[in-house]
């Protein structure tokens, strides 16, 4: 998921380039702004810590872009490009690390586990919007 930062910095096309960039396939993509109850469903996992309140409100401030992402590792390689939560942490390179100036207002949210990537592709997106295309380069790019 790409934040409402992103898109009110005008970052959106940078995060997707390095996306695309690391060979990864987006097979969906949704502009949408969540309501709160969508927010709490995402993030459920969260609920009772203290940044909670703050990460619903964020979320669901003003769009985000949410986006199936598919490849070789697609999980560990989406985590590696966000880099670390903390945004005093994240390594430069990582979309976190060049970008994020502040931990609650991170820029991207990338599935941890294939539980998680199922749970959370099933709020957004129904089967008939996740689209499984080849453009030939595979075998360039894994």
């Amino acid at each position: 998921m790409i934040k409402p930062g992103v898109l009110q910095r005008r970052l959106v096309g940078e995060v997707i380039t390095r996306i695309e960039r690391k060979g990864l396939k987006i097979q969906a993509l949704k502009l949408m702004t969540m309501t709160r109850k969508l927010c709490e469903r995402q993030y459920a996992e969260h609920k009772g810590k203290a940044f909670y309140d703050d990460l619903v409100n964020y979320i669901s401030s003003a769009p985000c872009i949410t986006m199936v992402v598919a490849g070789e590792e697609a999980i560990a390689m989406m985590r590696k490009l966000a880099g670390a939560t903390n945004a005093a942490e994240a390594e430069p390179g990582t979309i976190r690390g060049d970008f994020a100036a502040v931990t609650q207002k991170n820029l991207v949210h990338a599935s941890d586990s294939p539980a998680s990537a199922a749970r959370e592709i099933g709020l957004f997106f129904g089967p008939e919007d996740i689209q499984d295309w080849s453009d030939g380069n595979e075998t360039w790019v894994v």
